[in-house]
């Protein structure tokens, strides 16, 4: 799990003074490269002369209350999946104690080569081994 804070900016708002719905999706991208940032790798860099790169599968928000100018809410990063070559994250955000949204993005590992475009690869060892992962939780026989 991975904290950040963001406060509400001008430019993050609309006439209303409240956070415009597609800037959750500008603070999830800033709160996984900072994640990213913090295992000692980014979200663009290169492996042995290759250059690597996360592109999104998927991503969506699901917005519960408003936030508003000069706010500051506090992210929360969650590995939510961690597959060979992918990776889905769960985004929590919070006012004090308040959720006021939660979000996901899924994204995967590829070489990124300027002929031949984008290939999946797995996830480099070195990255791979510092992201945990939930444990998949089993049924047990009788559940």
């Amino acid at each position: 799990m991975f904290h950040t804070k963001r406060r509400i900016e001008f430019a993050d708002v609309d006439l209303a003074g409240f956070v415009h719905f597609s800037r959750f999706f500008i603070f999830m991208e800033t709160a996984e490269h900072e994640f990213l940032r913090s295992l000692g790798t980014s979200v663009h860099y290169h492996v042995d002369g290759d250059e690597i790169g996360w592109p999104r599968l998927a991503a969506s928000c699901e917005y519960l209350r408003p936030a508003k100018f000069e706010e500051i809410l506090d992210i929360q990063v969650l590995v939510k999946r961690k597959g060979n070559t992918s990776m889905t994250y769960q985004f929590l955000f919070r006012r004090g104690k308040t959720l006021i949204a939660r979000g996901q993005v899924s994204s995967i590992c590829c070489k990124v080569h300027p002929l031949h475009g984008l290939k999946p690869i797995p996830i480099p060892r070195a990255i791979a081994d510092k992201i945990q992962a939930p444990k998949r939780r089993t049924r047990k026989k009788n559940e």
